[in-house]
Protein backbone atom coordinates (compact mmCIF):
# COMPACT_ATOMS: atom_id res chain seq x y z
CA UNK A 1 0.00 0.00 0.00
CA UNK A 2 1.38 3.39 -0.99
CA UNK A 3 1.22 5.47 2.21
CA UNK A 4 1.73 8.94 0.64
CA UNK A 5 -1.18 8.30 -1.74
CA UNK A 6 -3.41 7.21 1.14
CA UNK A 7 -2.40 10.27 3.18
CA UNK A 8 -3.17 12.55 0.23
CA UNK A 9 -6.56 10.90 -0.35
CA UNK A 10 -7.41 11.10 3.34
CA UNK A 11 -6.42 14.77 3.48
CA UNK A 12 -8.58 15.45 0.42
CA UNK A 13 -11.58 13.71 2.02
CA UNK A 14 -11.05 15.62 5.25
CA UNK A 15 -10.78 18.93 3.36
CA UNK A 16 -14.04 18.25 1.54
CA UNK A 17 -15.66 17.52 4.91
CA UNK A 18 -14.33 20.72 6.44
CA UNK A 19 -15.60 22.68 3.44
CA UNK A 20 -19.02 21.10 3.87
CA UNK A 21 -19.13 22.03 7.55
CA UNK A 22 -17.99 25.61 6.99
CA UNK A 23 -19.73 26.53 3.75
CA UNK A 24 -23.07 24.72 3.73
CA UNK A 25 -26.07 25.75 5.83
CA UNK A 26 -28.07 22.53 5.46
CA UNK A 27 -28.10 20.28 8.54
CA UNK A 28 -28.09 17.06 6.53
CA UNK A 29 -25.03 18.20 4.57
CA UNK A 30 -23.43 19.18 7.89
CA UNK A 31 -23.88 15.69 9.32
CA UNK A 32 -22.68 14.05 6.10
CA UNK A 33 -19.59 16.27 6.16
CA UNK A 34 -18.83 15.26 9.74
CA UNK A 35 -19.16 11.61 8.75
CA UNK A 36 -16.82 12.23 5.81
CA UNK A 37 -14.20 13.70 8.15
CA UNK A 38 -14.52 10.72 10.50
CA UNK A 39 -14.10 8.31 7.59
CA UNK A 40 -11.00 10.19 6.41
CA UNK A 41 -9.43 9.67 9.84
CA UNK A 42 -10.50 6.01 9.76
CA UNK A 43 -8.72 5.59 6.44
CA UNK A 44 -5.49 6.87 8.00
CA UNK A 45 -5.92 4.60 11.03
CA UNK A 46 -6.29 1.54 8.81
CA UNK A 47 -3.45 2.53 6.48
CA UNK A 48 -0.94 3.11 9.27
CA UNK A 49 -2.13 0.03 11.13
CA UNK A 50 -1.37 -2.04 8.04
CA UNK A 51 1.93 -0.24 7.46
CA UNK A 52 3.19 -0.80 11.01
CA UNK A 53 1.79 -4.32 11.26
CA UNK A 54 -0.35 -3.99 14.39
CA UNK A 55 -4.10 -3.97 14.90
CA UNK A 56 -4.40 -0.95 17.18
CA UNK A 57 -5.54 1.36 14.39
CA UNK A 58 -8.21 -1.07 13.30
CA UNK A 59 -9.53 -1.31 16.86
CA UNK A 60 -9.75 2.50 16.95
CA UNK A 61 -11.67 2.43 13.68
CA UNK A 62 -14.21 0.12 15.27
CA UNK A 63 -14.72 2.54 18.18
CA UNK A 64 -14.93 5.55 15.85
CA UNK A 65 -17.59 3.78 13.76
CA UNK A 66 -19.61 2.96 16.88
CA UNK A 67 -19.48 6.59 18.03
CA UNK A 68 -20.33 7.81 14.52
CA UNK A 69 -23.36 5.52 14.36
CA UNK A 70 -24.60 6.78 17.72
CA UNK A 71 -23.96 10.38 16.64
CA UNK A 72 -25.88 9.82 13.41
CA UNK A 73 -28.85 8.26 15.21
CA UNK A 74 -29.12 11.03 17.80
CA UNK A 75 -28.37 13.77 15.28
CA UNK A 76 -30.98 12.57 12.82
CA UNK A 77 -33.54 12.28 15.61
CA UNK A 78 -32.87 15.89 16.59
CA UNK A 79 -33.05 17.01 12.94
CA UNK A 80 -36.38 15.24 12.42
CA UNK A 81 -37.78 16.78 15.60
CA UNK A 82 -36.64 20.28 14.62
CA UNK A 83 -37.89 19.82 11.05
CA UNK A 84 -41.35 19.00 12.37
CA UNK A 85 -41.48 22.31 14.22
CA UNK A 86 -39.75 24.66 11.72
CA UNK A 87 -40.39 22.87 8.38
CA UNK A 88 -36.82 23.73 7.34
CA UNK A 89 -33.39 22.12 7.46
CA UNK A 90 -31.49 25.43 7.40
CA UNK A 91 -29.09 25.84 10.33
CA UNK A 92 -29.84 29.55 10.66
CA UNK A 93 -33.45 28.72 11.58
CA UNK A 94 -32.42 26.71 14.65
CA UNK A 95 -31.79 29.23 17.39
CA UNK A 96 -34.14 27.49 19.86
CA UNK A 97 -31.29 25.57 21.49
CA UNK A 98 -29.43 28.70 22.59
CA UNK A 99 -29.55 29.27 26.33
Amino acid sequence: MDIPLVIFFSMALFAVGVFGVIAKRNTLILFLSIELMLNASNLLFVAFSDYWGNLTGQVWVFFVLVVAAAEAAVGLAIIINLFRTKQSVDIDQYNDLRG
